[in-house]
């Protein structure tokens, strides 16, 4: 009966989208007001990811069951959002309740997985496991037409979209999936992997690449640190995000304030990892300047209770943490345009491993029989690549196929910051340091 009177509520209350072009000189205003319900903060977040925008700030309030959030967004060259194909896209999309239509773009966001097999893989990284992973699909005649791997703290994930060399459709005999299956698992075990590989197929219907991996890596445990004993050192943790969590006693609210690097989809990959936390946003702030990003929300857990816990704490800034990470880029960017065809993917990845290369990260993409393929390499150390390696793997490659780029320096450390809300001010009124009790208070 409730489930019943929350869709009569939706249904007389549709959501309403309105996109701004005027109010604001450097930016495109989204607003969304919708009843409210788990996860729709998520929903509204992924389609303008999906659609490569720059959510440049955001105010989010989903209190007394009604959902208002105001998104100042751009497109990736830092302009307003002028194509009417999008805006309308936008409009359409997220006025729809359920929120699952495909990606405009189509390359990263929802995939129909009857167009593709889908196969989701987990285990511990290791130099050269992407280029076995590779190997054994291309003797199996599977050709990689879209994939996302991240690794993070010696794990490693990925989303495998895969089609019949022949037929170019999906791969649906059981026999083949289960040798598929068989010989993924044993490369995925390898020599001393501690953990349980594992590797599956996905359900029919629709999948998005990156919300699973954060589930997959999630589920892995990921966000358990790994200590560095190379040389000697320990992980310099001090140059990565600033996560503090306490409790405003005066709204029962748990806060989460970060300070972090900028960089695409942050917001995205942070409401991913709290609605699979089972939290709640109930109000928010997003700002972003000078390559930062300042983020603070306002949260319960789905039962409607604060975190209660000190280890609950320590969890969520793990977990915050860890959702930050995974996508950061490490190393040498390497992007491969070339004419599509089985096994190449196996054929790159065997010269990256050859030449002493781990990927880090790697994006995917066939279109039109054209591959463009994205890979985040650093040497087997932890390294930047000398250029002497880069120039024999350019050689190997081919002519014009492999565009190298350098990613900047790591800036300077952000400066320390106090535990004290600076985002959201005066918007409790919170008055004095009594008011903001540290999580160890709760008991």
């Amino acid at each position: 009966m409730d489930d019943e009177y929350a869709k009569l509520i939706r249904r007389m209350n549709p959501p309403r989208v309105v996109i701004d072009n005027d109010s604001c000189e450097n930016a495109t205003i989204i607003q969304v007001d919708s009843v409210n319900k788990h996860g729709i903060l998520l929903q509204v977040v992924q389609v303008l990811t999906d659609l490569n925008l720059v959510i440049t700030k955001a105010y989010i309030s989903s209190d007394g069951g009604w959902f208002m959030d105001v998104f100042n967004v751009t497109d990736q060259d830092g302009n307003k959002v002028r194509d009417e194909e999008i805006i309308s896209y936008i409009q359409k999309t997220l006025e729809n309740d359920e929120v699952l239509l495909p990606s405009l773009r189509g390359t990263v966001g929802l995939m129909p997985s009857e167009e593709h097999t889908s196969i989701e893989l987990s285990g511990t990284d290791r130099p050269g496991l992407l280029s076995e992973v590779c190997a054994v699909l291309a003797d199996l005649h599977c050709n990689v037409v879209n994939a996302a791997i991240w690794t993070h703290n010696a794990r490693a994930a990925a989303v495998v979209h895969v089609v019949d060399d022949i037929t170019d459709c999906a791969i649906e005999d059981p026999k083949r999936l289960a040798t598929i299956k068989k010989l993924l698992r044993n490369v995925l075990k390898g020599n001393n992997d501690l953990k349980t590989a594992k590797m599956t197929l996905s359900p029919p219907g629709f999948t998005h690449r990156e919300r699973r991996l954060h589930q997959i890596m999630f589920d892995d445990r990921d966000y358990v640190k790994v200590r560095k004993t190379e040389q000697g050192n320990i992980e310099d943790l001090k140059s990565g995000p600033c996560i503090t969590v306490y409790y405003c006693s005066e709204k029962d609210y748990t806060v989460i304030t970060m300070r972090s690097r900028d960089r695409p989809k942050l917001l995205f990959d942070i409401v991913c990892t709290l609605t699979d936390m089972q939290y709640v946003v109930f109000h928010g702030v997003v700002h972003t300047g000078k390559n930062e990003a300042y983020q603070e929300f306002y949260i319960r857990h789905v039962d409607g209770l604060p975190i209660s816990s000190e280890a609950e704490r320590e969890r969520v800034i793990l977990c915050l943490e860890a959702a930050i990470e995974r996508r950061t880029s490490e190393g040498l960017e390497l992007e491969l345009c070339t004419e599509d065809r089985l096994g190449l993917l196996s054929d790159i990845t065997r010269i990256f491993r050859e030449n002493s290369l781990c990927i880090k990260r790697a994006e995917i993409s066939t279109q039109g029989g054209k591959a463009k393929d994205i890979f985040y390499v650093t040497d087997v150390t932890g390294n930047p690549v000398e250029q002497k390696t880069v120039d024999s793997i350019c050689e190997q490659v081919g002519p014009n196929m492999l565009h190298v780029k350098w990613n900047p320096c790591h800036s300077e450390k952000l400066p320390e910051e106090g535990t004290i809300s600076y985002l959201f001010g005066s918007l409790f009124k919170v008055r004095t340091l009594q008011s903001l009790k540290l999580i160890g208070s709760y008991t």
